[in-house]
């Protein structure tokens, strides 16, 4: 993707901060275990989350009694955060571009960022995230794909309608089986300066009503993105088909992926 293309979408999700945050569906609760284990989150640890949106990975660490910063790009996804973390002084949450903001002098003992590292410049990422950690410090990254699974019918008969209305949809696309999503490495500028990855997957499902299904589809860049009009011919059909084929209800799976890796020495 290129600079100006990664820009332009990453500022979409701040269009819709409270659908964001009703209809985004989280992540698993032994994620937030397994991750305080490995990189010892915990009560007074100092945590720098990058791309916090409205706080969804961050209100679980702030009620482990961690010191948060979160930076947002997005404003209106800062407020929203703010809002859900007001009980927690020791979070703040802070609006900027993470390749902008000032590193503070103190280092951090783990950065996170949960589904949006990849928006982040790969010319910056891992290595003002090694610039932020103290020596032994641990960087925590988590992706979300959607897998194989659920209600295969309808991703399957769903194609036609992405295929009709978005024409940079790559034609008979099917969802993989999360045994087949490659791991997630470390390969951008920086990347020398930690230790190898370790990997947690967790697949898990959701269960959507038709309308609780398009929320959650006006909440992806890549729809957002999209026409008006092509937007809403997309929509209407998805509805249809979920109205029509499946009784008003769809489960999609995923696979969530927890990377970290150990700044060196």
């Amino acid at each position: 993707m290129t600079d100006t293309g990664r820009e332009r979408l990453r500022r979409t999700f701040t269009e819709a901060a409270e659908l964001y945050d009703r209809s985004r569906p989280g992540y698993p609760a032994r994620m937030f275990r397994d991750l305080a284990r490995a990189a010892q989150v915990g009560p007074g640890r100092r945590v720098l989350e990058i791309g916090c949106g409205t706080g969804q990975a961050t209100l679980p660490l702030a009620a482990r009694g961690c010191r948060i910063v979160a930076v947002e790009l997005g404003a209106e996804m800062a407020a929203v955060a703010r809002r859900r973390l007001a009980a927690f002084p020791r979070a703040r949450v802070e609006v900027a571009a993470f390749e902008d903001w000032p590193l503070p002098d103190e280092p951090f003992d783990t950065v996170l960022s949960a589904t949006a590292f990849h928006w982040v410049d790969p010319r910056v990422r891992v290595a003002k995230a090694a610039e932020a950690l103290r020596p032994g410090g641990a960087l925590a990254t988590v992706a979300t794909h959607h897998v194989a699974g659920g209600s295969s019918a309808f991703f399957a008969e769903v194609q036609e309608c992405y295929e009709r209305f978005d024409p940079s949809t790559p034609p008979d696309l099917r969802l993989s089986p999360a045994a087949e999503v490659p791991e997630d490495r470390l390969e951008t500028p920086g990347a020398e300066r930690f230790g190898p990855p370790v990997f947690h997957r967790y697949e898990w499902e959701a269960g959507y009503s038709t309308r609780a299904y398009l929320d959650l589809l006006l909440t992806y860049s890549g729809h957002r993105a999209l026409p008006e009009e092509a937007r809403r011919g997309l929509f209407d059909a998805i509805g249809r088909l979920i109205d029509g084929r499946h009784g008003g209800r769809i489960t999609k799976r995923y696979l969530t992926e927890l990377r970290i890796a150990y700044r060196r020495a």
